[in-house]
């Protein structure tokens, strides 16, 4: 199947996949879902997660419970068990080594019109470590001038040897305090400085959403604990 080819599906036929996507997700996992509180009222703003496992997409659509327009890479190879998901939901494609001129364009008018854009600012990945942001959320972000929503997806990466050993996993979508691109700090601040604080701002956000086994190359760094304190969820999990 040529995944290039997709394209997000009416909001209505979206708006009912969540519903489908909250069962599997019930049936696949126990979950628990902090911070829905944080998620402004209506769009356009930005979904932006961490992404170990094929199924967050499907565990974000369980926390936001709203229309999302996913932005995913046309070149990953999807198991025969899964396609059937993008294939009910669709998705904007994209070229993992570049954003292409269509892509934006798609995903500024997903923007343009009130609606919810989605992205994994990482990229794919198997491993459960957090890596540095790519551009395309930061670009997008900034010339739609919206906010972006930090998401964090724990425990997705265990799903599918959990269910090998016949047990449901449990899995924590925590969602964070909505912010917007923070400005310049020097007017003599290069255009690479800023796009790499930025970057690193956005993974920084995310990694105070999981546990410190999680955190990568951000491991201790002090910001983490600064936005914890402002998501200022209802349960706050004890980092691991």
């Amino acid at each position: 199947m040529d995944l290039a080819h997709f394209q997000p599906r009416p909001r209505f036929v979206r708006y009912l996949a969540n519903y489908l996507a909250l069962f599997v997700g019930s049936l696949a996992a126990k979950l628990t879902i902090t911070g829905r509180y944080h998620l402004p009222d209506s769009g356009p703003y930005i979904i932006a997660s961490n992404h170990f496992s094929i199924m967050d997409p499907a565990l974000v659509l369980c926390a936001v419970q709203k229309p999302v327009n996913f932005l995913m890479a046309s070149d990953q190879v999807v198991e025969s068990l899964f396609i059937w998901a993008p294939w009910i939901y669709g998705y904007i494609p994209t070229d993992r080594q570049r954003l292409a001129p269509s892509t934006i364009k798609r995903s500024l008018k997903v923007l343009r019109e009130g609606e919810i854009l989605g992205i994994f600012p990482e990229g794919y990945t198997e491993d459960t470590k957090l890596r540095p942001a790519k551009r395309g959320a930061l670009f997008l972000a900034r010339s739609a001038k919206v906010p972006i929503v930090p998401v964090g997806v724990e425990g997705a990466e265990m799903i599918m040897a959990s269910w090998k050993r016949g047990y449901r996993p449990r899995l924590c979508i925590r969602i964070g305090t909505p912010y917007r691109l923070s400005p310049d700090a020097e007017k003599r601040e290069t255009r690479e400085f800023r796009s790499r604080r930025q970057r690193d701002e956005l993974m920084l956000r995310i990694a105070s959403l999981l546990p410190d086994k999680y955190h990568g190359e951000f491991a201790g760094r002090p910001e983490i604990k600064v936005y914890r304190s402002e998501n200022r969820l209802r349960d706050p999990f004890v980092a691991t």
